[in-house]
C-alpha cells in the first residue's frame, strides 16, 4: 500500500525588522523571507513575536515553529514542522494589524 509522504520540516531563512509599525510578512528578498514585528529585540520578545506570526501565516500550531539559529541576530533560521520547503514560497504575503 502506497502512503503519501508527509513532510518532516522546512528550514527557512528569515530577516527580521523589530520595532516596526506593524506585524507583517513582507515577502521574499532573495533567499530570505522579510518579516516585520512590533516587539522590541529585548528579552526574546521579537523572537516570540516572529514565531507566532509565522505560525499564523503558515497555518500551523505555534509548537511547529522553532528558532534554530540567530537568537540575537536579524538574520535567523526557523524550522517549520509539517511543511514541505516548496510550500513556503507558495504562501502569499500578509499584513496584520498591530497587536
Amino acid at each position: 500500500m502506497n502512503r503519501p509522504t508527509l513532510p518532516e520540516a522546512a528550514l527557512l531563512h528569515v530577516r527580521v525588522q523589530p520595532k516596526a509599525s506593524r506585524n507583517e510578512v513582507v515577502g521574499f528578498e532573495g533567499e530570505a523571507l522579510k518579516v516585520r514585528v512590533t516587539a522590541p529585540p529585548a528579552d526574546g520578545a521579537a523572537n516570540a513575536a516572529l514565531l507566532g506570526l509565522l505560525a499564523r501565516h503558515f497555518g500551523c500550531p505555534r509548537s511547529a515553529v522553532a528558532l534554530v539559529r540567530g537568537h540575537k541576530s536579524r538574520d535567523k533560521w526557523v524550522r517549520i514542522s509539517g511543511l514541505f520547503p516548496r510550500e513556503i514560497r507558495q504562501q502569499p504575503s500578509i499584513r496584520e494589524s498591530r497587536s
